[in-house]
């Protein structure tokens, strides 16, 4: 009989289970049935079992895969996994991603008319609250063991992926309650924005000196670069999420991530002009593009199958004239496009006889147009009048082998969560943003190594002159869209829900509008409301 256990998670009571696998970590299941608690931390090999259970949360929704036997009972697996979600609220919010679906909760985020009781808004705070379980319980458990010199490791590696989660909290959420144990009371109280930025920095600080180092870790788990680049993005934030500039600090840490062993990845291993789409294929765990991953939710074709990750994102990309075996899939869902000021960001080298564009010469720009409107005219109806396909992520390896799944729903590539590219947009803006330690010149040379990348050679480089902030804006979308992060750049920008920006359907207005500025930050779900008195709702909501 299966197992939950419930724990209080940012001030909601969810029944989890308990049970653990992911293919990168190489362990078997722990079977509930079959292990108590106390076998589970028995012994270092044991533990590193339990820790995959960790880092499965970022990739799986339960214990069989796609559904089935799910984590948090209750949930729809399908719909709910972590990075399926975090989709929606960072990118399908934003002008990267147009999603035509009209199930309940879907619409909300394009037209930005979310509520408390959104199904996606409300399964993103619980899984970050699963992943803080889940780190919570480990933690605990393994003391047991601590003075075993990889336990250790493991535990450092369960704070971080908490602190990530907690990251991703103040991002999305702001306020919420600081649980740090499994034992914590059932309805904690609510911490503020604040604290939770405190928490989260002093964790990172202290997890740099105590994680592995740099790339002496197996591919998957994180070290103390992580950590690092972790906390050059917290700073990078820190004037919208504290009200404190901190600059300086963002240019410190990441100066110490691009001075580490990580690297550009840069060999075209498939002879197409650009090193570029190697990060997004289904050997992006073998293939070079691993140098310049620090943080990855790893996915396998046959181990780790759910609807979510880099399936959501393929299939869901896929429909009207696309060929989805190109894609190493074995068909499309007909759900997402982008819209045309996003395409817009691209430099052109052909147009056809509308004057819309067909061709880039920055090779970032993975477009499918044939058959596809430019305009998003009437994209609820039709995928291919929802503005261009995006063919970005592909289940097919650097030599053209399609991933290991023989029916082709499940695809082998791994999603980065954190890479070095990132480090180098944030050094530059921060720097841009009077962040003291770094100087302009070596941002425009980080800057230039990416667009380089993106165009085979040196054509795309730009000039010190054209190093502004609004070109990183736009850069970082070139380089990072559909990797989670728009809607925080876009936040920082003060372009989320202002007029400063608009884009097709932004605001549910077709050519945009600007929508209350409380939406930059996401209700507090109506369940954890009910469930804890302690919480107080989000400003507008």
């Amino acid at each position: 009989m299966k197992k939950y256990i419930k724990h209080s998670i940012l001030g909601l009571t969810l029944a989890l289970s308990l049970t653990a696998c992911l293919k990168d970590l190489d362990q078997e299941p722990i079977d509930p049935d079959s292990f108590t608690e106390k076998d589970v931390f028995r012994n270092a090999t044991e533990a590193r079992s339990a820790l995959a259970k960790i880092y499965a949360s970022l990739s799986l929704t339960g214990q069989k895969g796609p559904a089935g036997d799910g984590d948090i009972a209750g949930a729809d697996e399908g719909s709910t996994g972590f990075t399926r979600v975090q989709f929606y609220l960072q990118e399908a919010s934003t002008d990267e991603a147009l999603i035509r679906w009209s199930d309940a909760g879907v619409p909300d985020f394009h037209n930005m008319s979310w509520t408390p009781s959104n199904t996606f808004t409300n399964a993103y705070y619980n899984r970050l609250g699963q992943q803080i379980a889940f780190a919570n319980s480990f933690i605990d458990n393994a003391q047991a063991l601590a003075t075993d010199e990889e336990v250790k490791y493991y535990i450092a590696e369960a704070r971080f992926i908490r602190a990530y989660a907690y990251y991703n909290v103040i991002d999305a959420f702001g306020n919420a309650p600081l649980v740090t144990s499994s034992k914590a009371d059932l309805k904690p109280a609510q911490n503020t924005r604040a604290e939770l930025f405190s928490f989260v920095e002093t964790e990172l600080k202290e997890l740099e000196t105590v994680l592995k180092s740099a790339r002496t870790n197996e591919y998957g788990r994180v070290d103390q670069v992580a950590a690092q680049a972790l906390l050059a993005r917290l700073y990078l934030n820190a004037e919208q999420y504290i009200g404190v500039k901190k600059y300086t600090e963002c240019v410190t840490y990441a100066k110490k991530v691009i001075a580490s062993s990580y690297s550009l990845h840069t060999t075209d291993k498939n002879s197409n002009g650009t090193a570029y789409d190697d990060l997004f294929l289904a050997d992006n765990d073998t293939n070079g593009a691993q140098n310049e991953f620090i943080f990855v939710a790893s996915f396998d074709g046959l181990n780790t199958k759910t609807y979510g990750g880099p399936a959501f994102i393929m299939h869901g990309g896929t429909g009207g004239k696309m060929n989805a075996s190109e894609l190493g899939i074995n068909g499309g869902w007909g759900g997402i496009t982008t819209t045309k000021e996003f395409v817009n960001k691209f430099e052109v080298s052909a147009r056809n006889g509308n004057n819309e564009p067909t061709a880039w010469k920055d090779k970032r720009a993975m477009f499918h147009t044939d058959g596809q409107t430019f305009e998003s005219t009437d994209y609820v109806k039709d995928f291919t009048k929802g503005g261009y396909a995006i063919t970005k992520f592909r289940n097919v390896t650097s030599a053209g082998v399609v991933g290991k799944d023989p029916g082709k729903d499940f695809p082998d590539t791994d999603l980065p969560l954190i890479r070095l590219a990132e480090v180098y947009l944030t050094y530059a803006e921060a720097v841009l943003r009077g962040g003291q330690g770094g100087d302009k010149p070596t941002a425009l040379g980080y800057i230039n190594q990416l667009r380089a990348r993106a165009y085979g050679n040196a054509s795309g480089n730009i000039a010190e002159s054209d190093l502004t902030l609004d070109f990183i804006l736009d850069e970082r979308a070139r380089e990072l869209y559909w990797e989670g992060l728009r809607r925080t750049d876009l936040v920082r920008y003060k372009k989320f829900t202002t007029a400063d920006y608009l884009w097709s359907v932004k605001g549910g207005a077709a050519s945009g509008v600007a929508v209350p500025d409380y939406r930059n930050l996401y209700p507090i779900p109506s369940d954890a409301l009910t469930a804890n008195e302690n919480l107080r709702q989000n400003t507008g909501y």
